[in-house]
């Protein structure tokens, strides 16, 4: 019997993310993305766009710091971004990327963007200082704060 491997990554989990999508700019749908594990490289979890929480897997490739999963209704690509806020000891962490509906969406075949944030107390000095988060990642972090589905 093989024993997974649980290497140390880069995301935390388990962790509850406040998730955005758009469609040609506009906001389409808000929910929750909740990331249960990553194992050999392999992501389980859920996402709550409307009440009910949908199971995903996918793939984690810690070197490139980037993220892909699928749901029974899209497919989702993106990158990890690290924004340490040196005042308050707070890391933040930012999935963002493009997606594409799937059958049976009434969307589907439609590409969009999404971006999810979640953060953490930082422990220790801070690492990622260099960049700054989008806009999008402070309104997707207050909505996770307050637990808003809109």
């Amino acid at each position: 019997m093989k024993i997974p491997k649980t290497a140390k990554v880069s995301i935390p989990f388990p962790s509850v993310w406040g998730i955005d999508a758009s469609i040609a700019g506009r906001s389409i749908i808000r929910g929750i993305l909740t990331i249960d594990s990553i194992v050999d490289n392999k992501v389980v979890g859920t996402v709550n766009f409307r009440g009910i929480p949908i199971p995903i897997n996918g793939y984690w490739d810690e070197r490139a710091k980037q993220i892909s999963f699928d749901s029974p209704y899209a497919s989702f690509f993106g990158n990890l971004t690290i924004f340490d806020e040196t005042a308050i000891s707070i890391r933040h962490f930012v999935l963002s990327g493009r997606f594409i509906m799937k059958p049976p969406s009434l969307l589907a075949g439609e590409y969009g963007n999404w971006i999810a944030t979640t953060f953490t107390t930082r422990l220790g000095p801070p690492i990622y200082t260099n960049v700054l988060p989008p806009a999008g990642a402070f309104s997707v972090s207050s909505m996770l704060l307050g637990q808003q589905l809109f």
